[in-house]
């Protein structure tokens, strides 16, 4: 059994446990260490009168203290919503062109309606409302159904189509799919779409297309195909196409349709975060 013994090279003690010629030392732990641990253990049972610790069968125990962080939380959101009361009941009494006259309101309305536009539209919009494809962007001067104050306010409450009753609804035919137009139709179709916005496009294909466009697009899109507002349709000319203006993209929209969807936050968020959000989407730079 091997015995402690004094190592020659540190002039430290050995425990006399020794692995393949390797000996432990016993070298105790510095004074400074032990006293900050004693000092934590001290500290800790201080901890646990004062403050909420143990966890009981259906409750904890609160502590000499009873601070609670749970609390202190509820009284910071709590103080925060009256310092806003007034904002809000003003903007809640406020039409949305008011809101914008009164500096106060509408630099509160910005800041409410930034925060707002990240918590429940920027999954979809992205964080600088520059949309993606499918997703339209917000900062430019086109909008489906209208980019007035008004218009946007209404297609916040009641979405497009979402189910709600009194949505933004507004469905493109699926010319391919259902069997409306021949693929040789559909083709000639995309190159007058193209040729509307000085796109790459086949003369002959176009000018065979255009007969096909007034017969059963024009309808939404107008017979110049600027789109309508009213409708939700599109303007063709513009060179900003929301799922992509190549002829591949173009030929897909024409043959199967799409039909985006946007929730009605009607349901969802308070009428005043409402006005914030038009408030603040109006302002991005491509409110009408």
């Amino acid at each position: 059994m091997a015995r402690p013994e004094i190592d020659s090279v540190t002039g430290v003690e050995t425990t006399g446990h020794e692995w393949d010629g390797i000996k432990e030392l016993n070298k105790p732990l510095p004074k400074w260490w032990l006293w900050v641990f004693y000092a934590c253990i001290i500290w800790s049972i201080g901890y646990w009168i004062a403050m909420p610790t143990w966890p009981l069968v259906s409750d904890f125990t609160k502590g000499m203290l009873g601070y609670s962080q749970r609390t202190v939380v509820a009284n910071s959101l709590a103080n925060a919503r009256a310092a806003q009361s007034g904002f809000l009941d003003k903007i809640a009494a406020s039409d949305l062109a008011g809101i914008k006259a009164d500096p106060a309101l509408l630099q509160f309305s910005l800041a409410g309606g930034a925060a707002a536009f990240g918590d429940n539209c920027a999954p979809c919009h992205g964080r600088g409302a520059q949309g993606a494809v499918g997703y339209p962007n917000l900062n430019d001067d086109n909008w489906l159904w209208g980019g007035t104050l008004d218009d946007i306010h209404k297609t916040l409450q009641v979405g497009i189509r979402s189910g709600h009753e009194d949505a933004r609804d507004n469905a493109m035919p699926a010319f391919g799919r259902d069997q409306i137009l021949e693929p040789g139709q559909i083709s000639d179709v995309t190159d007058f779409v193209l040729s509307l916005s000085g796109g790459d496009a086949n003369a002959e294909a176009a000018a065979r297309g255009k007969v096909i466009f007034a017969e059963q697009c024009a309808a939404c899109h107008g017979e110049d195909g600027k789109g309508s507002i009213e409708l939700g349709a599109p303007n063709l000319t513009d060179r900003i196409w929301l799922y992509g203006g190549t002829r591949d993209a173009i030929t897909d929209v024409i043959r199967n349709s799409r039909a985006g969807v946007m929730p009605a936050w009607k349901e969802r968020l308070p009428p005043e975060t409402i006005k914030q959000l038009a408030v603040f989407v109006h302002s991005l730079g491509g409110g009408q």
